[in-house]
């Protein structure tokens, strides 16, 4: 069984061509303003909180942020005021344990949008608190309770989030009690297999927000780390070409919870992969794979009725070529 430090010397690192720190943040130079744009458009139109358009894109400014780009302070203010609204006029229903659509994923996306954005814990984070440990009743673990893949099908997805948001903004008075969730989910990752990337990615970090030994969490990286395709890409299934979405996503979980170093040949062939495969626009393009119940609208981001699955890939590219930049 590999390490995680086993793990990241399968091969052997090397340094970056010279010139790629610059074609790297340029690419993320060119996508942030797009991704800006997608997240701003939402909130301009809807009142309601959207993952693809504000949870993915944070993650993005976030990231960005970190390694010196210039994100303007009134974006992570702006957004995290929608969502804070759009939680407050729904907190009765959170308290309650009846949610709203989306369920686990909206809530736990919306949680770790606040987050992301410096939110600071108010009475609506407090009521979906509640609402996560009331949902799904007696169940070691969370699931979705919709079909939008790739965002919106696997139960690791919302179960990581519901962890993440249990430990970030659970109150004094429901720390307990939510700490009580976290070696049943755990049991439940660690006998859960993962059929396709969003659950490797989502396994692998919800692993690592529960807490789970290195043996575990090695085992999970490398399970995600070999379905890396020869392009360098991860696909969103085995039957599909790579793309933005799958790669960025794979990206991040490796950096982030397999301890993956930017530097490692693996990061490096899925940097290459996004930067071959951006749009000159500085977007991803992914073809979307839901079935449409929503009256669509226009958020400002490009490609069409495929805006907003391409939105979340062009969010997850952005964040992970971020990682690769050396911070400022």
């Amino acid at each position: 069984m590999f390490s995680a430090f086993a793990v990241s010397l399968l091969l052997p690192p090397a340094p970056m061509p010279r010139e790629k720190p610059n074609l790297v943040r340029e690419a993320v130079m060119r996508s942030l303003p797009q991704v800006r744009a997608g997240a701003e458009g939402h909130i301009d139109k809807k009142t309601c909180f959207a993952c693809h358009n504000q949870a993915f894109p944070m993650l993005a400014f976030a990231t960005a942020k970190t390694r010196g780009f210039a994100v303007p302070e009134e974006l992570f203010t702006s957004q995290a005021l929608h969502v804070s609204n759009f939680l407050l006029e729904n907190q009765e229903r959170f308290r309650k344990g009846q949610g709203t659509g989306g369920q686990v994923d909206t809530a736990g996306y919306a949680l770790l949008t606040l987050e992301l954005a410096g939110h600071k814990p108010d009475e609506a984070t407090e009521a979906v608190v509640e609402y996560l440990m009331k949902f799904p009743g007696k169940a070691d673990n969370w699931r979705s309770t919709s079909n939008r893949p790739p965002t919106e099908a696997s139960a690791f997805t919302p179960t990581y989030l519901a962890l993440r948001g249990l430990r970030v903004w659970a109150a004094d008075g429901q720390k307990e009690r939510a700490k009580q969730r976290i070696p049943l989910a755990r049991n439940w990752l660690l006998k859960t297999a993962a059929k396709d990337t969003e659950d490797r990615v989502f396994r692998l970090l919800a692993l690592k927000e529960a807490g789970a030994d290195d043996m575990a969490l090695s085992a999970a990286t490398w399970e995600l780390l070999r379905s890396q395709r020869p392009d360098g890409g991860w696909a969103q299934l085995d039957t599909m070409e790579s793309d933005a979405y799958a790669t960025g996503s794979a990206l991040v979980a490796l950096h982030d919870a397999g301890g993956l170093k930017s530097n490692h040949p693996s990061f490096r062939a899925g940097v290459a992969f996004l930067l071959k495969t951006q749009a000159a626009d500085g977007t991803w393009w992914v073809q979307s794979r839901s079935k449409p119940f929503q009256p669509y609208y226009e958020s400002g981001f490009p490609h069409g009725k495929n805006q907003f699955i391409s939105i979340a890939a062009s969010s997850w590219a952005t964040t992970a070529l971020a990682l690769a930049c050396e911070p400022r």
